[in-house]
């Protein structure tokens, strides 16, 4: 007889095969970023978890931020950390920094992890080959460097994909005339996965999800439609970080992604479960 451990695998497995086929060939865009970057065995976990959905045949877009690994590089200069309307008020200095941190220290151990886990990895940012061109963004002020997406071409994700290699990318993006601009990673996350007709989109960040009552993590809500999350912004109930996530999700559901989530980026394989298990994983959003 088998064992019974070996027989709760099979079963899993079972459980997942529906998901597999269903989702194969898809577009999934996931933003990785916050405190899951700076745990290595939660990092190590989400390595692995996108090694396997790449080897079933979904097409990962990896997005990822890394703001406390620049604020400690900011504090480590001298350099005040402030922020404005919940953006990171980017002077030239900082900008400098950001990418600095951003594409040339965790964007280079991402690939790397990825490479070592089994899979290929293709790190860059919106600066290469212009995939995305920016604007200053609509809440900055003069003299920061914060941005937002304009136009993007997209053939160097696609051309990725079709080598089987999952593309790694740091959220600056240059204007027209080259100048490198800080864009939050959700945001990037969401505008490539409206441009990509992208199947899910997921914001992994430090909560469970949406909750009803912020204090209590049992109080997760865990699949609404787009009417429900615009109602919970609307009265309250979604507050501070959580609002630009959700309305990241409203926005890109409208424009034709099928699924957005939000889930907790420090629970160990929270991709996998979201992906292959009836139960799923933090807060659904969808049409």
């Amino acid at each position: 007889m088998l064992a019974v451990a070996n027989i709760d695998r099979v079963k899993v497995l079972a459980e997942a095969l529906p998901y597999i086929q269903k989702f194969h060939s898809k577009v999934f865009v996931i933003k990785y970023g916050g405190s899951a970057l700076t745990d290595p065995e939660i990092e190590k976990s989400t390595i692995n978890d996108l090694v396997l959905l790449n080897s079933v045949g979904i097409k990962v877009v990896l997005v990822h931020g890394g703001g406390p690994e620049i604020n400690t590089m900011l504090e480590k200069l001298g350099k005040e950390i402030r922020f404005e309307n919940g953006l990171r008020h980017t002077d030239t200095e900082t900008m400098e920094v950001v990418e600095m941190v951003l594409h040339g220290k965790v964007q280079r151990r991402l690939v790397s992890a990825i490479n070592t886990a089994g899979a290929k990895a293709f790190g860059f940012s919106g600066r290469d080959g212009r995939i995305m061109i920016a604007k200053r963004h609509s809440a900055s002020t003069a003299g920061n460097m914060v941005g937002e997406i304009k136009n993007s071409s997209l053939d160097l994700i696609h051309e990725i994909h079709k080598l089987g290699m999952i593309p790694v990318i740091s959220s600056i993006a240059p204007d027209e005339e080259g100048q490198a601009y800080n864009i939050n990673a959700d945001s990037m996350a969401a505008e490539l996965a409206i441009r990509l007709n992208a199947d899910k989109l997921l914001l992994m960040t430090d909560t469970p999800g949406i909750l009803m009552d912020k204090s209590d993590s049992s109080s997760l809500i865990k699949d609404m439609d787009l009417i429900k999350a615009e109602e919970l912004v609307i009265t309250g109930i979604v507050q501070g970080g959580m609002i630009p996530k959700t309305e990241c999700c409203i926005k890109s559901i409208k424009s034709g992604v099928k699924e957005a989530v939000i889930l907790n980026g420090l629970q160990q394989h929270s991709l996998l479960l979201e992906t292959f298990t009836d139960e799923g994983a933090g807060t659904l959003i969808r049409k």
